[in-house]
């Protein structure tokens, strides 16, 4: 196997390009030479895919739709190969443009890859989307691509990893081609990327609830955010890190299935845990594989399709003087992503307390505690507060008044029109525990909405 560890040294220096230029190129071409009758052509594949901050050389052909002349806030990238059963490539497209707004039409630019070399394939392909996007293709939100065999590497007589059958080798290992060389073409295209593949259903105003998330973790580092939790589906990644996942692909790409690849590939680039959103926003309807045909009947349990409710959780800093569990810290309830606050029994007086980076007018504020697997780690007993007149305070700021909202309820905390009830601007919101108990505490979530 081509060892992991080796890109990990040298994706964070500044002449990691070089070292790959001089030595891991040629350790490509001469393993992979072995399997082919003519070298030569793949020399000629990966003499131009050395430069890892820069774009693959590929001359791609446009099927339908041209380059964008304005940069969007998203790309949707799709990749697309005959399938033996079903095909659902146009629900897919029809899903991303009909559940989205026409504010967020003007956003999101959509990218298909039909990676299949059988031409009357595509061609047949190309004429149904054309046929029934063509007010998209127009608009210039819709394109279709293609690149060609020439560029693709040797694809036969592969490294058999994991005792996968030799078709189940190359259907993977052109699959991680396949991608790689639809997220070149995407790079520049705009801020974000997500991929999805081609049978997925997408939730009403999935931009929207994106760009929330985006905005909740402003500040914080992450390589991948994940809107879905299956396969190579609804995965987030900065269009600046496209480039690099796309060589990482191509140098990888007989080892090991996509979705494996994506996660060293996010660990590669320091970020540690998964940051997954829920509820998801993209599942999957397909019930026959592309390899094969065979049945995949996976869906996403975590799934959405009409998100009425998202909170938008503008900017703030959070503390807490209960004493926490191992790195459950007080910022994971406050997170759009699937992680929790847990603190060790909280005593009467504890409090938790957000203290918003501007102050802000609430409409609604909803707080969950306990999970289903420790559903009495709730808070019994505890009041929420919300406060304005914010004061310096040590090395912090709070809030100098509060006003009392109201109590949990069964450990839950829900209140609307929150905006006609105060006469302030709020600064600050606190969690009170109004009486100790034995059992410890998480806090699931902490959702606001603003005006």
């Amino acid at each position: 196997m081509v060892n992991l560890k080796v890109y990990q040294h040298f994706l964070h220096r500044t002449d990691y390009e070089n070292f790959f230029l001089k030595e891991g190129d040629k350790q490509l071409i001469r393993e992979s030479s072995t399997h082919q009758p003519n070298p030569e052509r793949y020399v000629h594949t990966f003499k131009d895919l050395s430069n890892f901050s820069g774009a693959i050389n590929v001359t791609y052909r446009y099927l339908a739709g041209m380059p964008l002349q304005r940069k969007r806030f998203l790309t949707i990238g799709l990749s697309s190969v005959k399938r033996k059963k079903g095909n659902y490539l146009l629900e897919t497209i029809k899903s991303i443009f009909e559940q989205s707004s026409y504010e967020e039409l003007k956003e999101i630019s959509v990218v298909v890859h039909l990676a299949d070399f059988n031409s009357s394939w595509r061609e047949v392909m190309v004429q149904d989307i054309t046929q029934k996007f063509a007010h998209h293709i127009i608009a210039g939100r819709l394109m279709v691509i293609h690149a060609p065999e020439e560029y693709y590497p040797i694809l036969n007589g592969l490294k058999r990893n994991y005792n996968d059958p030799e078709d189940r080798v190359r259907f993977r290992s052109k699959q991680n081609v396949d991608y790689a060389f639809l997220i070149n073409f995407c790079a520049n295209i705009s801020d974000y990327y997500v991929m999805l593949e081609d049978d997925v259903r997408c939730s009403k105003n999935f931009l929207t609830a994106i760009k929330k998330v985006i905005t909740s973790l402003e500040g914080t580092y992450w390589v991948t955010l994940e809107f879905s939790k299956l396969g190579y589906i609804g995965k987030l990644y900065h269009s600046h890190d496209l480039p690099r996942l796309a060589h990482f692909l191509l140098m990888f790409y007989q080892e090991m299935p996509c979705d494996w690849l994506l996660s060293h590939f996010r660990g590669l680039l320091a970020q540690k845990n998964v940051i997954r959103f829920k509820p998801s926003l993209f599942q999957h309807m397909g019930y026959y594989s592309s390899y094969k045909g065979t049945e995949n009947k996976l869906k996403d349990d975590d799934f959405e399709e009409e998100l009425f409710d998202i909170p938008d959780n503008p900017p703030a800093s959070l503390y807490t003087n209960m004493s926490v569990f191992e790195n459950y810290d007080a910022s994971k309830a406050y997170s759009s992503v699937d992680e929790y606050f847990w603190g060790k029994s909280p005593s009467t007086g504890d409090v938790f307390v957000i203290i918003f980076e501007n102050p802000i007018i609430i409409k609604k504020i909803k707080v969950n505690t306990g999970t289903e697997d420790r559903q009495n780690d709730i808070l019994h007993h505890g009041a929420l507060d919300v406060g304005g007149n914010i004061i310096p305070f040590k090395q912090n700021r709070q809030c100098s008044t509060y006003i009392r909202l109201g109590e949990f309820k069964n450990g839950n905390f829900e209140i609307s029109d929150v905006n006609q009830k105060i006469p302030f601007d709020v600064h600050c919101m606190r969690i009170h525990v109004t009486k100790t108990q034995k059992e410890w505490l998480i806090i699931r979530s902490i959702s606001i909405w603003t005006s």
